[in-house]
Formats: C-alpha cells, structure tokens, sequence
C-alpha cells in the first residue's frame, strides 16, 4: 500500500500528486532562499503530522533551518565534508540506518560539495549510494542541485536515479517549478512550468510568457557548465586561490608532497593535466612524482643545467580517483567496500570485494571514454599503471604491491579496448591483493583513505622486427646503500640496469642478474673475477612481442637466433673466449654476449648527466630519491632518457659509530664481510640466529622447499621480534625468490619481523646471493629496516665458520 505525504504546499501537492513514501526528489535551484522555503514548508507539514525530519547540514554551507527550530521531531545532524567524500558517504550512511522509517530527511545543496568532492562524477555516486538505504527504509527525501553547475550527462544520469526531478527557476519575483522527470506520474500539464502562486500552482500560458519564460532557460541552459567540475569556472582566470585549491584537489593534499607540488606546478600545468584527464579527482602519487620530478628538472632553478635535450618528453594519461570509486558504486560494491574498511572484515571481505573489481563492467560513459584513448595511442605498446593516493609518497613507496599492466595495443578497436579495460580491472583489484593489505596494515595505513588513480602511458622503446622495447631499462638511487668497495661514494649514487624493458630491473627474476653500477666508478664490477662478471649478468630480455600481442620473457640467444640484426654493441660485448669454446664444441650460431653495457656506462657525459639529475632531484625533495627510467637512441644516434618514476628512496640513517675490537680471535668471528652489506652501522643484540643448511635445502624435493618457507613464515609471526627477539636469517642463495631451486621461496610478509638478512652462496648447486638493488623486494627491506649480507665464503677474507654456528644448541628440534 502507498502512503502520501504532503508537501506543505497544496499547489505543488496537486501538480505532482503528493509525495510517495520512497521518493526522492532532486530540486535543480537558482536560489537557495526558493528550496529554503520549501524545506520549511515539507518540515513543517511533517512535524504537524507527528513525523519524524532529520536535516542533514554540510558544515560549509548556510543552514536551511535555525538552531532554534531544532525539536524532538527535527534533528539536525552537521557533516564535516572537508575529510573527502568517503568519510562524508560513510557518515551520511551511518545515520540514515539509524533513521527510523516512513520519515522526512533534508540535504543541503550538493552541488557546494564540489569543493571538497571535486566533480559531478562524486554527487552522481553519492546518490547511487545513498538512494538504495533512503528506498529501502521509506524515507522522502530532498536534494538540492545548483542549476547550471553539472552537466547534461550528469543530469540525466541522476534524473534515472532520483523518483522526482525538478528545475526550480527564480523568476519575476516567483518561484516556477518545471518538472523534468517523473516516475510512475503523469497528467497532460506535469511537464508545464508552473508559478507558484500563494497555495496555487498555475501553469504558464502558452502566450508571450511562456515565450519569456523559454527564452530565459535556453539563456540559463547556454550557460550550463560542460565539464561538470569546478575547472569551467575558472579555465581563464589564473586565480591564486583556485590553482591551490586545484593542486590540492588534482595532486596532493599530503603536507611533504603539497609543499613541493605547491613549488614547482603552475596553472597552466594543471590545465595540461586535466586535459589529459578522465574522469575527475586525483591523478595519484607515481602520476605526481612522475610530473614532479620533470618540473624540477625542467625549472628555471637550473638554468646552469639543461636536461631539456636528454629528457625525452612524456605522452601520459590519467584516470581519476573518482572513477574507480564510481566503478565500484556502479557494481553493487560500496557496501563490501564500507564493510572491508571494518577491523573484522579485513581480510574476509576484501576477497569479495577483489572478485567485484575483477569482474565488474564499466558504464556507456567510462567505455566511451577508454575507447577514444585507446585510439589516441593507436597501435604503440601502452602501459597501464597503478597509481594509488598513498602510492610514492614519503614513508610508503608501495613497491611492487599494486600491479601495472603492459598492453601490447594490437589487433582491431575492440580487441584493443577489451584489453585496455581488462588491464584497468586488474589494477583495481590489486588494491584488494594479500600483499596490498599486509602492507597497508603493517603500516598502519588500512584506515587511512586510498583510492586508486591509473597512469596510462604509451611504452618507451622502438620497434625491431616484431619485437618492441627499449635499449635500456632501470633503477637509479641518489644514493648507494650498497656499497661493495671501500673506494665509492654513497653519496654518488646508483643504478641497476637492464636490456629490454624494466620488469627485469624491478622485480626479482630468477637466474638473471642486472648491472649494478656505482655512479662515481661506473665500470667498477660488483664480482669478484671476469668469470663472475660474466657468469651472473642478464641472460634474459623482457620485451613485448607484436605479432603474439604479449609481454614475454626470451633468452638472448633465442632472440639474437630469431632476429640476428640486432645491434648489442651499445650494451654489450662479445665474449670471444666463450664463443670460440662453443665453436669448438660445433656450435655456430651468434656469438656469445655479454650484457655488460660497458660502451654506455664508459660514456662520461652521460653518466654525469644521470648523477646530475638524481643529486638535484635529491636536492628538491631533501631527501634521497628513487628513479625509474628507459634509455633509447634518437635518430642522431645520441642517449634520451625517459623518467617514468620518481619517489623517496626510504632509508636508514648511518648511524653512530661502531668500534669493532681489534684484538677478536678470528676463530670466535662466525661472519665476516668486506662490503657487499646494506643498511648502514647497526649494532644488534641477536637472539635467535634462523639456519637454512644450503646442502640439506638443496636435497629437498621443492614441495619441501615451500614447506620451509611457509615454517619460517609461522616463526616469524610466532617467535621474532625485531624488539624484544632480534633475529638474524641465514639461508641459501636468493630469499624471496619464486624458484626453491634458486633460494628459499618466502613472500616478504614472511621475514618481516627479522632485524638481519643473510644470503648465503653454495656455488655447487648455483645458488648464489644477489641483492636486487633497486628491485621491489630491496624497497621492503629498506622500508622494514632489515639488515642486509651477502655471505660469500669463496671470497678472500670473508668468514663463514660453521663450526661455530654448529656448537650451538638446535632450539628447533
């Protein structure tokens, strides 16, 4: 059964048969006194029926009701919105599910919420949030819009949300309604204009005054904001107060970051990027930092340095913050989402919540938008990355905890498109990963407000044959926090650095090993012998192949056999004592390489250059920094650097000093290390000393090997305490790896409680210990304050005495 509620006015009553117990009605206004006014009247007729009214206030705007009108049967309830629009949806949830039922609830203007809410996008969320609570609890409800603040498409959208739609003009004094839509309503005369007049509602006559009338709304309609945001109000004032406002609301809000952001972006880069822009609110950390460190480098500050010749200019993209919430909203998940941000959902609705971000569909609006990007980049390689609010920011790098996708962008439209929005789903849903959320928790970041934006960028590189990537790829620190020769600079700096794109750089892969190179003594080897050098260099090439249209991993030789033009010399040599063995052997294809990139590195100017950019973006952010970057050759055949990514480099600081007696007998020392360490001068009280035998590890079938690794997960999170219980680990070859054959298989959230790391060589079965620098599992160690050794017992001077180690009593068994 239906039940009406009046209005307060009769006129209107009869126009638009009353109110029904579930309407919500959205009033387009001019002015605030006109909704104002018939706020008072719905309140008043409620009340007089003995219903219950909740006004609900947004603390930044005029109130629709005075304090002295607040009674038992009118509650005012004020939001404090400037917290962003999550804490303000979960707040306005909250109390409409205290709400009792078959009652009145009042908004403010939503439209003064694109200030702190930033877009249309955000008020057509709120009420597809808001709206299934007010229906399912029977409870009328007034909006107000601020005509021609949003666009049409905005419009309309709310239009098929909200039961009643209704323009609200200011007019020759009076108050005319023009009602817009409608549901399950209708005389002839509902979609005239009608004057409200005294109690009456009457409608214009057909004559010179609704001629009057029209003319004025198409004036008003000519009017309407396109953009839906707040950036139509001002594209051609560079008001000071709006760019701060903007660049808080497009980049940062964080304090650290805002100052920088604050420094070095102006209006007219703030433009730029919201024309490159879709959807609305923040484009994300990475996106920030990328932009960020190019208007460093780029600033009038440095006019003794011109990077403007070696930078090669970016062709980036940007999906708002925004977005992702509305693809959320559109998909039913809001409630696991408010749910998953509760301490004992967690971790239980975080899995559903992922299955929704994996599987989810995109709107006509969004699919529209991604196509015409998709055909923007046309066919070149396109990258699809995460770029979350707390993503590179000072104290939370994030490293390796959301995923980027490659998209090799071949085959027709759709299938392009598919792809390109699969490759959006899945950096959504790994906002949801194991990985993601013991990291934010560890960090105490779980309650804090993270949203995912996507940095979309056409991939740097160059096409051979079918293959594309680009000649080089890597990681460079402003600092060298491994130092492995008495002879560097830890100021210097650092880079890691591969051929072929830079997942091999920034992940730890299996039986390859990128160049380390200290920038003060580039070709300075990290081995101990040519041999070494030789034997742990890359071996592998990660590149995107066209024709197959994927990203794929080749050995070098494979990829030299198929496309023998390839031209190593700018990162390789020729290692003819290998390639004649094999000859001998009647192996006769290409010759062995070495990746080495000793011809590049040897370039003094260049390596200047990378010095120079990292020690002045150290300088901006006064703070070391972490790059990533690709290297190419332009047509004149000179070097041109594309920097991807830029964030603090998190780190320790030195510390005090260590004296270490001189007078220790080498047969009481059970581990001794000339460089090949990280993690400055720590003097650490170990209680527990955690030993994986390399020759009883390697036995062991790699079922076993997990079953190690998932036992020193549960000692971890059982026995260490890097306080109370500092624990030093010592295993074979690489912790962390995915390959037991190569090292014991942990996830870091495994090891995190440890204090010191060691890597322990056993040269027989090729388990060897590399540090990663620069890679994803380096920025956990750093940012969890782990201590960190490489234990080379073949190395000259190095201590390894197990004996010692072997005296001890097993606690274990």
């Amino acid at each position: 059964m239906v039940t009406w509620q009046k209005t307060g006015h009769s006129g209107l009553d009869e126009l638009i048969f009353g109110l029904r117990t579930h309407d919500q009605v959205v009033w387009q206004i001019e002015m605030l006194s006109d909704y104002q006014m018939l706020c008072q009247n719905l309140a008043a007729r409620a009340i007089a029926e003995q219903k219950h009214v909740t006004y609900v206030h947004f603390k930044n705007q005029t109130s629709l009701f005075t304090p002295d009108q607040r009674t038992n049967a009118l509650t005012i309830h004020e939001i404090d919105t400037s917290e962003g629009f999550e804490q303000s949806a979960r707040a306005i949830c909250s109390l409409i599910e205290r709400n009792g039922s078959a009652s009145i609830m009042i908004f403010d203007n939503l439209s003064e919420q694109l200030i702190d809410w930033g877009a249309d996008l955000m008020i057509e969320n709120f009420l597809r949030i808001v709206s299934p609570l007010l229906a399912e609890r029977q409870i009328i409800t007034y909006f107000a819009l601020q005509l021609g603040r949003h666009s049409c498409d905005t419009v309309a959208e709310i239009s098929e949300i909200t039961q009643l739609l209704i323009n609200l003009y200011h007019w020759d004094t009076h108050v005319t309604v023009h009602v817009q839509h409608a549901s399950n309503r209708y005389h002839h005369q509902l979609f005239w204009p009608h004057r409200l007049h005294g109690e009456t509602c009457v409608p214009l006559s057909i004559d010179e005054l609704a001629g009057r009338f029209m003319e004025i709304i198409r004036k008003k309609e000519n009017d309407l904001n396109p953009e839906g945001n707040l950036w139509h109000d001002y594209l051609d004032k560079r008001d000071p107060i709006f760019t701060a406002q903007m660049q808080k609301r497009l980049l940062t809000s964080e304090q650290r970051m805002g100052h920088l952001v604050k420094t070095y972006f102006n209006y007219n880069d703030l433009i730029n990027i919201n024309n490159r822009m879709i959807g609305s609110g923040k484009i994300g950390g990475k996106a920030v930092g990328m932009l960020l460190a190019r208007n460093i480098l780029q600033s009038e500050s440095l006019k003794d340095e011109d990077f403007t010749s070696t930078l090669e200019p970016h062709d980036s993209y940007y999906i708002g913050t925004d977005i992702f919430y509305s693809y959320i909203v559109e998909n039913n998940g809001w409630s696991i989402w408010m749910a998953q941000k509760e301490e004992n959902g967690y971790y239980s609705e975080a899995e559903k919540l992922r299955d929704i971000l994996l599987r989810g569909t995109f709107s006509e609006r969004m699919h529209d938008a991604f196509r015409q990007l998709v055909n923007v980049f046309g066919q070149s390689p396109i990258i699809v990355r995460s770029s979350s609010l707390l993503e590179d920011d000072f104290g939370n790098a994030f490293a390796g905890k959301y995923e980027s996708v490659f998209c090799a962008n071949q085959g027709t439209p759709e299938e392009r498109l598919e792809a390109f929005e699969q490759a959006v789903r899945i950096v959504y849903a790994s906002t949801m990963s194991q990985d993601a959320l013991k990291y934010r928790i560890n960090r105490n970041l779980d309650k804090k407000d993270e949203q995912m934006a996507i940095l979309v960028q056409r991939v740097s590189g160059q096409r051979q044959g079918h293959f594309f990537y680009p000649l080089m790829a890597g990681v460079a620190h402003s600092k060298n926090l491994y130092v492995w020769n008495d002879k560097l600079d830890v100021s210097a700096g650092m880079l890691r650095l591969v051929f072929g794109l830079g997942t091999r750089a920034v992940d730890r892969v299996e039986g390859d090993y990128p160049r380390l190179v200290a920038l003060d003594q580039p070709l300075l080897s990290s081995h101990a012998s040519k041999e070494d050098e030789n034997t742990y260099s890359q071996r592998f090439v990660d590149l995107i192949d066209l024709e197959s249209n994927e990203l794929v991993t080749l050995p070098l030789e494979a990829m030299l056999r198929e496309d023998p033009s390839i031209d190593l010399t700018q990162v390789g040599e020729i290692d003819w004592v290998e390639t004649q063995r094999l000859r001998e052997l009647g192996y006769h294809d290409n010759p062995k390489w070495v990746l080495n990139f000793n011809k590049f590195l040897s370039n003094d100017a260049m390596m200047n250059t990378i010095r120079d950019m990292t020690k002045h973006l150290e300088a901006a952010y006064e703070y070391p920094v972490d790059l990533e970057f690709t290297i190419n050759l332009t047509d004149k055949r000179d070097y041109q650097i594309n920097l991807l990514q830029c964030r603090p480099l998190q780190t320790k600081s030195i510390g005090s000093r260590v004296d270490i007696p001189q007078t220790i007998d080498i047969r009481d020392t059970m581990i001794e290390t000339n460089g090949h360490f990280m993690g400055g001068n720590v003097r650490l009280n170990v209680k527990y000393i955690v030993y994986v035998n390399p020759e009883s590890y390697s036995k062991l079938p790699d079922q076993d090997k997990y079953q190690i690794a998932r036992l020193i997960g549960l000692l971890n999170h059982k026995l260490f305490d890097v306080d109370e219980a500092p624990t030093l680990l010592l295993g074979p070859g690489r912790w962390g790896t995915t390959t037991p054959s190569l090292g014991v298989p942990v996830q870091y959230s495994e090891i995190d409680n440890i204090a010191a790391l060691g890597e322990v060589s056993f040269e027989v079965s090729g388990m060897m210990p590399e540090l990663s620098f620069g890679s994803h599992f380096f920025q956990d160690l750093v940012e969890g304050g782990i201590f960190y050794m490489a234990v080379l017992p073949h190395i000259k001077d190095n201590i390894f005495n197990l004996s010692l180690f072997e005296e001890k009593k097993n606690i274990f068994t």
